[in-house]
Protein backbone atom coordinates (compact mmCIF):
# COMPACT_ATOMS: atom_id res chain seq x y z
CA UNK A 1 0.00 0.00 0.00
CA UNK A 2 1.04 3.59 -0.25
CA UNK A 3 0.54 6.74 1.74
CA UNK A 4 1.62 10.33 1.40
CA UNK A 5 0.86 13.89 2.28
CA UNK A 6 -0.50 16.75 0.28
CA UNK A 7 2.13 18.92 -1.35
CA UNK A 8 1.88 22.56 -0.39
CA UNK A 9 2.42 24.93 -3.29
CA UNK A 10 1.47 28.35 -4.49
CA UNK A 11 -0.84 26.82 -7.12
CA UNK A 12 -2.68 23.49 -7.11
CA UNK A 13 -1.01 22.53 -10.39
CA UNK A 14 2.54 22.95 -9.04
CA UNK A 15 2.65 19.53 -7.42
CA UNK A 16 1.51 17.85 -10.62
CA UNK A 17 4.26 19.57 -12.57
CA UNK A 18 6.89 18.11 -10.22
CA UNK A 19 5.94 14.49 -10.93
CA UNK A 20 8.48 12.29 -12.73
CA UNK A 21 5.75 10.02 -14.15
CA UNK A 22 2.91 10.68 -16.64
CA UNK A 23 -0.52 11.70 -15.41
CA UNK A 24 -3.56 9.88 -16.75
CA UNK A 25 -7.10 11.16 -17.18
CA UNK A 26 -10.12 10.45 -19.33
CA UNK A 27 -9.37 10.75 -23.04
CA UNK A 28 -10.62 13.48 -25.34
CA UNK A 29 -13.98 11.77 -25.90
CA UNK A 30 -14.97 13.11 -22.48
CA UNK A 31 -16.25 16.66 -23.07
CA UNK A 32 -17.25 17.60 -19.51
CA UNK A 33 -15.47 19.62 -16.80
CA UNK A 34 -11.98 18.58 -15.68
CA UNK A 35 -10.43 19.63 -12.37
CA UNK A 36 -7.36 19.15 -10.22
CA UNK A 37 -7.59 17.38 -6.90
CA UNK A 38 -4.45 16.74 -4.85
CA UNK A 39 -1.06 15.07 -5.08
CA UNK A 40 0.55 12.88 -2.42
CA UNK A 41 4.24 12.86 -1.62
CA UNK A 42 6.72 10.61 0.14
CA UNK A 43 8.65 11.69 3.23
CA UNK A 44 11.38 13.26 1.10
CA UNK A 45 8.90 15.32 -0.92
CA UNK A 46 8.86 13.13 -4.02
CA UNK A 47 5.48 13.15 -5.75
CA UNK A 48 4.09 9.60 -5.51
CA UNK A 49 0.49 9.86 -6.69
CA UNK A 50 -2.35 12.20 -7.48
CA UNK A 51 -5.90 12.38 -8.76
CA UNK A 52 -7.73 14.19 -11.54
CA UNK A 53 -11.47 14.77 -11.54
CA UNK A 54 -13.99 14.65 -14.36
CA UNK A 55 -17.63 15.73 -14.32
CA UNK A 56 -19.30 17.11 -11.20
CA UNK A 57 -17.05 17.82 -8.25
CA UNK A 58 -18.32 15.40 -5.55
CA UNK A 59 -19.66 16.92 -2.38
CA UNK A 60 -20.97 15.52 0.89
CA UNK A 61 -23.58 18.27 1.13
CA UNK A 62 -27.11 16.96 0.63
CA UNK A 63 -29.85 19.00 -0.98
CA UNK A 64 -32.11 18.51 2.03
CA UNK A 65 -31.15 18.15 5.73
CA UNK A 66 -30.37 14.56 6.68
CA UNK A 67 -31.15 13.28 3.17
CA UNK A 68 -28.83 11.20 1.04
CA UNK A 69 -28.11 12.55 -2.43
CA UNK A 70 -29.71 10.48 -5.19
CA UNK A 71 -27.20 8.10 -6.81
CA UNK A 72 -27.32 10.05 -10.08
CA UNK A 73 -27.36 13.52 -8.51
CA UNK A 74 -23.60 13.71 -8.92
CA UNK A 75 -21.88 12.32 -12.01
CA UNK A 76 -18.13 12.09 -11.69
CA UNK A 77 -15.12 9.93 -12.42
CA UNK A 78 -11.78 10.41 -10.69
CA UNK A 79 -8.58 8.96 -12.17
CA UNK A 80 -5.74 8.17 -9.75
CA UNK A 81 -2.18 7.90 -11.11
CA UNK A 82 0.40 6.16 -8.93
CA UNK A 83 4.10 6.11 -9.77
CA UNK A 84 5.54 2.69 -10.58
CA UNK A 85 8.13 2.27 -7.81
CA UNK A 86 9.72 -1.20 -7.53
CA UNK A 87 11.76 -0.09 -4.50
CA UNK A 88 11.06 2.80 -2.16
CA UNK A 89 13.20 3.96 0.75
CA UNK A 90 11.62 4.23 4.18
CA UNK A 91 11.20 7.66 5.74
CA UNK A 92 14.24 7.21 7.98
CA UNK A 93 16.39 5.83 5.17
CA UNK A 94 17.15 2.61 7.03
CA UNK A 95 15.03 0.24 4.95
CA UNK A 96 12.74 -0.15 1.98
CA UNK A 97 8.98 -0.06 1.57
CA UNK A 98 6.77 -2.38 -0.44
CA UNK A 99 6.73 -1.71 -4.15
CA UNK A 100 3.74 0.18 -5.46
CA UNK A 101 1.24 -2.03 -7.28
CA UNK A 102 -2.24 -2.29 -8.72
CA UNK A 103 -3.41 -3.06 -5.18
CA UNK A 104 -1.95 0.28 -4.07
CA UNK A 105 -3.91 2.01 -6.82
CA UNK A 106 -7.07 0.13 -5.82
CA UNK A 107 -6.64 1.24 -2.21
CA UNK A 108 -6.20 4.89 -3.19
CA UNK A 109 -9.28 4.71 -5.40
CA UNK A 110 -11.37 2.89 -2.79
CA UNK A 111 -10.49 5.33 -0.01
CA UNK A 112 -11.13 8.24 -2.39
CA UNK A 113 -14.64 6.97 -3.10
CA UNK A 114 -15.37 6.62 0.61
CA UNK A 115 -14.25 10.18 1.28
CA UNK A 116 -17.04 11.62 -0.87
CA UNK A 117 -19.94 9.18 -0.61
CA UNK A 118 -20.73 8.40 3.01
CA UNK A 119 -24.41 8.25 4.02
CA UNK A 120 -25.79 11.65 5.05
CA UNK A 121 -28.69 10.15 7.02
CA UNK A 122 -26.29 8.49 9.44
CA UNK A 123 -25.97 10.15 12.85
CA UNK A 124 -22.77 12.11 13.14
CA UNK A 125 -21.66 10.08 16.16
CA UNK A 126 -21.76 6.90 14.04
CA UNK A 127 -20.05 8.23 10.94
CA UNK A 128 -16.49 7.76 12.19
CA UNK A 129 -17.19 4.14 13.13
CA UNK A 130 -18.77 3.59 9.70
CA UNK A 131 -15.82 5.20 7.93
CA UNK A 132 -13.28 3.12 9.85
CA UNK A 133 -15.21 -0.07 9.10
CA UNK A 134 -15.57 0.71 5.40
CA UNK A 135 -11.92 1.77 5.15
CA UNK A 136 -10.82 -1.56 6.60
CA UNK A 137 -13.02 -3.38 4.08
CA UNK A 138 -11.61 -1.31 1.21
CA UNK A 139 -8.07 -2.17 2.36
CA UNK A 140 -8.84 -5.89 2.45
CA UNK A 141 -10.50 -5.81 -0.96
CA UNK A 142 -7.59 -3.91 -2.51
CA UNK A 143 -5.20 -6.51 -1.14
CA UNK A 144 -7.10 -9.32 -2.88
CA UNK A 145 -7.64 -8.21 -6.48
CA UNK A 146 -7.98 -11.84 -7.59
CA UNK A 147 -10.82 -12.41 -5.13
CA UNK A 148 -14.53 -12.82 -5.90
CA UNK A 149 -15.35 -9.18 -5.14
CA UNK A 150 -13.58 -8.13 -8.34
CA UNK A 151 -14.34 -8.75 -12.00
CA UNK A 152 -12.28 -7.99 -15.10
CA UNK A 153 -13.08 -4.98 -17.25
CA UNK A 154 -11.08 -4.13 -20.38
CA UNK A 155 -10.82 -0.43 -21.20
CA UNK A 156 -8.65 1.54 -23.64
CA UNK A 157 -5.53 3.27 -22.34
CA UNK A 158 -4.06 5.46 -25.08
CA UNK A 159 -6.07 3.33 -27.48
CA UNK A 160 -4.66 0.01 -26.24
CA UNK A 161 -7.16 -2.46 -24.66
CA UNK A 162 -6.02 -2.85 -21.05
CA UNK A 163 -7.39 -5.17 -18.35
CA UNK A 164 -8.58 -3.66 -15.08
CA UNK A 165 -9.96 -5.15 -11.89
CA UNK A 166 -13.40 -3.70 -11.23
CA UNK A 167 -15.99 -3.73 -8.45
CA UNK A 168 -19.25 -1.96 -7.70
CA UNK A 169 -20.92 -1.02 -4.43
CA UNK A 170 -23.93 1.03 -3.39
CA UNK A 171 -21.61 4.03 -3.14
CA UNK A 172 -20.10 3.81 -6.62
CA UNK A 173 -17.46 1.84 -8.48
CA UNK A 174 -13.70 1.32 -8.23
CA UNK A 175 -11.20 -0.06 -10.71
CA UNK A 176 -7.44 -0.59 -10.83
CA UNK A 177 -4.84 -1.60 -13.40
CA UNK A 178 -1.48 -0.60 -14.86
CA UNK A 179 -0.36 1.54 -17.76
CA UNK A 180 2.92 2.72 -19.24
CA UNK A 181 4.98 4.19 -16.43
CA UNK A 182 2.30 4.11 -13.74
CA UNK A 183 -0.44 2.20 -11.97
CA UNK A 184 -3.98 3.48 -12.47
CA UNK A 185 -6.96 3.58 -10.17
CA UNK A 186 -10.33 5.18 -10.74
CA UNK A 187 -13.59 5.65 -8.91
CA UNK A 188 -16.90 7.25 -9.72
CA UNK A 189 -20.60 7.55 -9.22
CA UNK A 190 -23.46 8.30 -11.60
CA UNK A 191 -21.12 7.80 -14.56
CA UNK A 192 -20.70 4.29 -15.95
CA UNK A 193 -17.18 2.88 -15.93
CA UNK A 194 -17.92 0.71 -18.95
CA UNK A 195 -17.66 3.53 -21.48
CA UNK A 196 -14.52 5.16 -20.12
CA UNK A 197 -11.21 5.48 -21.94
CA UNK A 198 -7.96 6.72 -20.41
CA UNK A 199 -5.06 8.64 -21.91
CA UNK A 200 -1.85 10.39 -20.87
CA UNK A 201 -2.57 14.01 -20.04
CA UNK A 202 -0.56 16.12 -22.46
CA UNK A 203 -1.24 19.45 -20.73
CA UNK A 204 -1.98 19.20 -17.02
CA UNK A 205 -2.74 22.94 -16.87
CA UNK A 206 -5.96 22.22 -18.82
CA UNK A 207 -7.33 20.82 -15.53
CA UNK A 208 -7.02 24.15 -13.74
CA UNK A 209 -10.46 25.19 -14.94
Amino acid sequence: MVGGKALDGSRPVDGYLLASFPWYGLDQSFAGPRWLMQVGTSADGTVEHGALGHGDAPTLKASLPMADPAPDAQRFAVVVTLAHRPVRSSADGTGVLDATSESSAAWLAGSGLLSCTWPQRMERSLRQDWLEQQTAIAWELADDLSGPAWSTLTLPVDGVPTPFRYRESEYGWVLAGSAQGAHLGAYGRGMSAYGLAFAVVRDITAYQG
